[in-house]
């Protein structure tokens, strides 16, 4: 099945102009295909007494208090899909380096960046991701989308070599982070009554996208992520700097979600909303653009193997009914690649009744 991984090809994105170089000129205004008209009827709020929820990722792991902890962590993954995580395990030292170098990576020349471009019909490497059609919207903004665990499915053609120390680093990050994804895991399989391993084995291969958004002067025209829900199991966050631009859609609105110090940013994805059978539900989110700064983070999805049948849990379903049906998770993906990201659309493919 690894070797199935390492050669299918699921879906791939259309070369599009570098944002990164099209920022550093003055504009007079802003390409079309950029221009978002949906911004214009969209409401946003901007209220702080609407926090996303904190986890405490220690709490969980004390018996002292991981039963109240618990509870916070179900009703965070019930009621929003999004949460802030405290108190994770990660080095300081290993989340600053790697801020460092992806920092450093984008300071590289174009021509650096573009050793590690996408190939045609893949998504893997430096370039955009969903791009279908010549016509359609593009995001403001720049990603290297990599293959990292296991190891053996890294395809180091794609690996930035500047600076000299990102692999090393990227490694030791995504190992850290990994040892989250499964702590998290395992405490959620608690809430939804499963086994840790039935969860776990949703985990099986972790893919990072790292994230390049330039500031734009009209940044009220422009999107950075058009609005989507994860295609995975789980989503760990890192904001490499504390710039504003993260938001998720909540009662039909978009509610920012502010960075906070030494934390990740957890999100639920479509497996997990299957699997769960509409318990634990992914949400819509985005990415907006600052006018001034530029905005780095770091997605680190964690997803079954291609292979894997993906429908509601039985443990979960014994006594109701299955809100999803069954397919295989590459499936998923197929369909989700052939498209321009729109909100959750795909997931009415999936739906039951």
């Amino acid at each position: 099945m690894e070797s199935a991984q390492k050669t299918e090809t699921l879906g791939g994105s259309l070369r599009v102009d570098n944002v990164q170089a099209l920022a550093s000129k003055p504009l007079q205004s802003i390409p079309d295909r950029y221009v978002r008209p949906e911004l214009d009827a969209d409401p946003t709020l901007h209220y702080v007494q609407q926090e996303i929820p904190t986890v405490d990722l220690s709490k969980l792991l004390d018996q002292r208090s991981s039963h109240d902890e618990l509870k916070n962590l179900h009703s965070a993954c019930q009621d929003w899909g999004f949460f802030h995580l405290v108190n994770h395990g990660v080095s300081g030292e290993v989340i600053e380096k790697m801020k460092m170098d992806v920092k450093e990576f984008f300071r590289q020349p174009l021509e650096v960046k573009e050793a590690h471009a996408q190939l045609p019909g893949d998504i893997e490497g430096y370039g955009q991701a969903f791009v279908v059609s010549d016509e359609q919207k593009l995001d403001w903004a720049d990603m290297v989308f990599l293959k990292t665990r296991p190891v053996q499915l890294r395809n180091f053609k794609f690996w930035p070599t500047q600076p000299p120390s990102f692999r090393e680093t990227l490694d030791h990050y995504t190992l850290e982070i990994q040892k989250v994804a499964d702590e998290l895991i395992s405490a959620m399989a608690k809430n939804l009554g499963v086994s840790a391993e039935t969860l776990i084995e949703k985990l099986v291969f972790q893919q990072v996208r790292i994230n390049y958004y330039p500031s734009c002067p009209q940044s009220d025209k422009v999107l950075g992520l058009s609005s989507h829900s994860d295609t995975d199991t789980l989503t760990i966050l890192l904001q490499i700097n504390e710039v504003q631009g993260l938001q998720i859609k909540k009662d039909d609105s978009w509610v920012p979600i502010a960075p906070l110090p030494d934390s990740f940013i957890i999100n639920i994805g479509d497996v997990m909303e299957i699997l769960s059978n509409g318990k634990y539900k992914s949400i819509n989110h985005r990415g907006t653009i600052d006018p001034l700064k530029e905005r780095l983070s770091i997605a680190t999805f964690h997803s079954p193997n291609y292979d894997a049948s993906i429908g509601p849990l039985k443990e979960i379903t014994r006594d109701g009914e299955e809100h999803y049906e069954t397919m295989e998770f590459k499936e998923m993906v197929k369909i989700r690649l052939s498209s321009k990201l729109n909100e959750k659309d795909y997931m009415e493919t999936m739906k039951l009744n």
